[in-house]
C-alpha cells in the first residue's frame, strides 16, 4: 500500500514558509537558495494530491448523476480524465519511493567512454547529450565540472553536477554500464560495431556532513582546464585532480576560474564518493577503505542502446523497453527511471 503524507507536507510547507520571512533568511544565500527549492517542490506535491483528489471526487460525482444515455455520451470525456488521474496517481506513487537516505540530494553524475577509440567516445558523448536534455526536461540545473575531450573526436570522460529535488533518487538508477549497437558512422565498410560507457552517480554531500580524510592520503595534481574542441578556458593551471591513495579513488573539477574553488569543488565530491563507497563496503570510517576502486564493473550492463538493424532501448534490469529511440536520446527518460524504482520499491 502506497503512503502519502499529506498532512505531513502540509505541515512542512508551513515551516519553511515561515523560515522564508524570518529576516536573515538571505543571509546564507545557499542555504536559502535549497529552502525555497524543497518549498516549491512540496507546494507542487501538495497541490497535485489535492487536484487530484478533487478530480476524482468529480468523476465519482458524475457516474453517479448521469444516466446510461448521458454515460455514453460523455464516455470520451471521461476517460480522457481517468488516464489524466492515473499519469498523477504514478507520478505520486514515484515520489513516495523517493524515500532513502540521500534521495533528495544532488547528484554528481560521471561519464566515462570504453575501450574502442573513436566509437567509444562519440557515444559517451551522446550519452552526455541525452542526459542534458532530461536534466532540461526535469528543470534540473547542471554544471559540468569536468570535461576530458577526446582530439579525435567525442568525449573521454565529463563530470556534471546536477542539482535538483530528489535529482540523486532519480538518477541513481542509472550508475552501470550503457552498451550501443549500430552501424559505425566512423566505418567506410558499413558495419555494425558495439560500444560501451560508463555512468557514476553519486549524492552531493551537505557541508556539515562529518567526513574525516587525512590529508597524508591525498594526491592534488593541477593541470590546464580545457573547454570544448580543446580550447582552453583559461591559460592557467587551475583544474584540479584529487587523488585518494588508499583506494584509488580520483575526482577532477575544472569548471571554476581559479585553482582555488576547484579544489574545493573536487574535495566534496571525493568526500561524496568516499561515504558512497564506506557504505557500500559496510565499513564504519573511510580509513577502513582500502583497495584500486574503478567507476564501475563493465560487467554491470545495464540498458542496450540499438540503432540497427532495429531500434530498441532496453533496461536488463527491469526489462522495460521502447522502440523509439530518438525519443529516449532526446531525453526522455522518466519511464527507464521510474520502472527501476518501482522495480526497486517492491523489492523493499
Amino acid at each position: 500500500m502506497i503512503h502519502f503524507d499529506v498532512a505531513g507536507k502540509k505541515e512542512e510547507v508551513t515551516k519553511l514558509q515561515k523560515q522564508s520571512l524570518e529576516p536573515d533568511f538571505w543571509d546564507d544565500s545557499d542555504k536559502a537558495s535549497k529552502t525555497v527549492i524543497q518549498l516549491n517542490s512540496l507546494k507542487d506535491t501538495v497541490e497535485l494530491h489535492e487536484t487530484l483528489s478533487s478530480g476524482i471526487n468529480d468523476i465519482g460525482e458524475m457516474l453517479d448523476m448521469l444516466s446510461e444515455e448521458e454515460l455514453l455520451e460523455y464516455k470520451a470525456d471521461i476517460e480522457a480524465d481517468l488516464i489524466k488521474n492515473k499519469k498523477q496517481i504514478e507520478e505520486l506513487k514515484i515520489q513516495t519511493l523517493l524515500s532513502g537516505e540521500y534521495d533528495k540530494n544532488n547528484a554528481i553524475v560521471s561519464i566515462h567512454a570504453g575501450s574502442g577509440g573513436l566509437e567509444a567516445t562519440d557515444w559517451a558523448e551522446m550519452l552526455l547529450r541525452m542526459y542534458q536534455r532530461w536534466f532540461d526536461l526535469k528543470k534540473f540545473k547542471y554544471q559540468i565540472t569536468d570535461l576530458n575531450n577526446e582530439d579525435a573526436g567525442g568525449i573521454k570522460s565529463a563530470t556534471l553536477l546536477v542539482k535538483g529535488v530528489n535529482a540523486y533518487g532519480y538518477l541513481k538508477g542509472e550508475k552501470g554500464v550503457h552498451r550501443l549497437v549500430r552501424i559505425s558512422p566512423f566505418d567506410s565498410n558499413k558495419r555494425r560495431h558495439t560500444s560501451f560507457a560508463s555512468i557514476d552517480v553519486y549524492p552531493e554531500l551537505e557541508d556539515d556532513q562529518n567526513v574525516e580524510i587525512d590529508d597524508k592520503d591525498l594526491r592534488i595534481d593541477t593541470y590546464r582546464a580545457s573547454g570544448a574542441g580543446g580550447q582552453h578556458v583559461n591559460t592557467t593551471d587551475s583544474a584540479v585532480r584529487i587523488t585518494h591513495l588508499p583506494t584509488g579513488v580520483s575526482v577532477s573539477s575544472q569548471s571554476e576560474r581559479s585553482q582555488i574553488q576547484n579544489r574545493v569543488t573536487a574535495m566534496k565530491m571525493l568526500m561524496a564518493k568516499l561515504v558512497q563507497i564506506k557504505e557500500e563496503e559496510h565499513r564504519e570510517k573511510i580509513e577502513d577503505i582500502q583497495g584500486k576502486y574503478s567507476q564501475i564493473s563493465w560487467g554491470s550492463q545495464i540498458r542496450s542502446y540499438v540503432f540497427q538493424p532495429y531500434t530498441l532501448v532496453k533496461d536488463h534490469r527491469t526489462n522495460f523497453e521502447i522502440g523509439n529511440i530518438e525519443k529516449v536520446m532526446g531525453g526522455e527518460l522518466d519511464d527507464f527511471v521510474n520502472a527501476y524504482l518501482n522495480m526497486k520499491g517492491q523489492e523493499k
